[in-house]
């Protein structure tokens, strides 16, 4: 395809050749008539007539396309210059318009820009708790006031941020929020960052959460530091408290169970028969309350730091058989079969006896609670890489959807018939041993809790050999 200026020129070289033609008829004309010179002087014109008419054509041409050039190479401020009205004039005018109307907008949308700029910044700034903004491959890119203050300058600078207390938790969970593009949370006590300000220590909880646009695509990560000091002295008094409070009314519980059971023996004299049954239930209820405040007490010394784990090595085929024969009764009296499967020679987990106990009994306890007679309880254990993984699964009712993201808070709504610290006792003791906790159930259909434990390792002892 051939272009304007090209069709241009191919148009006026065919109407030179149509003139030259006519002209040369002329020429023959005049020169049988012996006016030659006159033949040459049509010639000549007509030459220097289709030249014109090229120059005049294509020049205006030329000059509105290089200056249309100069305005799609972002030059808003070139205007065209055009004196006369014609064809040509109208389109100057509608060029120098053009770009005035995208100089226009370019400058209202920079300032649109500027000005969201200038909005999330300053919200950015307002904000009380650190915040630190990265991209999508983890390199830091705005800090606020609160963050610098609180981290100097590592707060911009990666490899000092390493180096500073904290500082490698929060490079560890920008990374594992860019890389499974999740939110990373650090909810417990262990994963809390101290930070010292001046003379005081304060603590903030971990977030970090990945940004998206609206395709979905990552564009980096928002950290957040809180500052939970306050929250932990009053969690910190609070525990105390039970502490302090539930070994206060162990002592007269203690005393009152005592009688109860003196009057249920008889040693106060025959009872009538309402008599009985009431010393019968209210013995039951002090059973209940003497739990709780077992499970008060475990909480507190587990939060306060007080309970100290006395690791060892532990068969779980011999813990899972313990721990069904402390059940047996109490499952066989609502007509439900407790099984184990568990190879015999399964290897050891690394735990404390007391501790393992006390999650098996809760979990087996929650067990026989919420299966109907006749259903059936299977516990087992089996090894799994590095970790021995048991498993506690029951015929009951299930737990209801909404309710599994809170099942092991404290005084979680599943226990209405226990003492709501049970599972919260249980997640504790799983994750202070190195293992972890998980629960899979539909309503209707049963509930199965898994947890692991670390496979104790093997540790070579060299003994001495005499020689000779």
């Amino acid at each position: 395809m051939l272009n304007l200026s090209q069709r241009l020129i191919l148009g006026c070289v065919l109407l030179a050749c149509l003139t030259l033609g006519l002209v040369a008829i002329t020429h023959h004309a005049l020169a049988a008539a012996g006016q030659t010179n006159l033949a040459f002087g049509f010639i000549l014109a007509a030459l220097i007539v289709e030249l014109g008419t090229i120059y005049f054509v294509l020049r205006p041409i030329r000059m509105l396309a290089r200056d249309a050039h100069r305005i799609a190479q972002g030059n808003l401020e070139h205007r065209v210059e055009w004196s006369s009205r014609d064809d040509f004039g109208v389109i100057a005018s509608e060029l120098s318009r053009i770009a005035v109307r995208l100089r226009e907008l370019r400058d209202s949308e920079a300032g649109r820009r500027q000005m969201e700029f200038q909005l999330s910044d300053a919200v950015l700034q307002s904000i009380f708790e650190p915040i630190i903004v990265t991209d999508g491959k983890g390199h830091i890119l705005k800090v606020n006031q609160a963050a610098a203050e609180l981290l100097g300058d590592a707060a911009t600078d990666r490899m000092a941020l390493a180096n500073t207390p904290g500082g490698d938790k929060i490079l560890s969970a920008i990374r594992d929020a860019v890389s499974m593009q999740k939110a990373v949370a650090a909810e417990d006590e262990a994963s809390m960052l101290p930070m010292r300000i001046g003379k005081k220590e304060r603590s903030y909880r971990l977030r970090t959460t990945p940004m998206r646009d609206s395709e979905g695509r990552l564009l980096g990560t928002v950290t957040t530091l809180e500052d939970v000091t306050s929250l932990q002295d009053t969690d910190r008094f609070k525990t105390q408290f039970i502490a302090v409070a539930s070994r206060k009314l162990r002592d007269p519980l203690l005393q009152l169970r005592r009688g109860l059971y003196a009057l249920a023996q008889g040693f106060g004299g025959a009872l009538l028969p309402l008599q009985a049954e009431l010393v019968a239930s209210v013995s039951s209820e002090t059973e209940k309350l003497d739990d709780l405040m077992g499970d008060l007490i475990e909480v507190a010394e587990l939060d306060t730091g007080k309970r100290e784990l006395k690791l060892e090595q532990l068969r779980p085929f011999q813990a899972l058989g313990e721990a069904r024969d402390r059940y047996c009764d109490g499952a066989a009296q609502k007509h439900i079969r407790v099984e184990v499967s568990a190879y015999a020679d399964l290897s050891a987990v690394y735990a404390d006896r007391r501790a393992l106990r006390s999650i098996l009994d809760n979990l087996l306890s929650n067990a026989i609670r919420y299966t109907p007679p006749d259903g059936e309880i299977l516990i087992t254990a089996e090894e799994i890489k590095d970790f021995v993984q048991f498993t506690v699964r029951d015929t009951g009712r299930g737990i209801e959807a909404e309710r599994l993201s809170n099942i092991f808070d404290r005084f979680n709504a599943f226990s209405e018939q226990g003492t709501g610290l049970g599972l919260a006792l249980v997640r504790r003791l799983v994750e202070s041993l190195g293992g972890q906790i998980a629960v899979e159930s539909r309503l209707g259909h049963g509930a199965t809790f898994r947890f692991t434990l670390p496979v104790a390792v093997a540790v070579d002892v060299r003994h001495p050999v005499e020689v000779g």
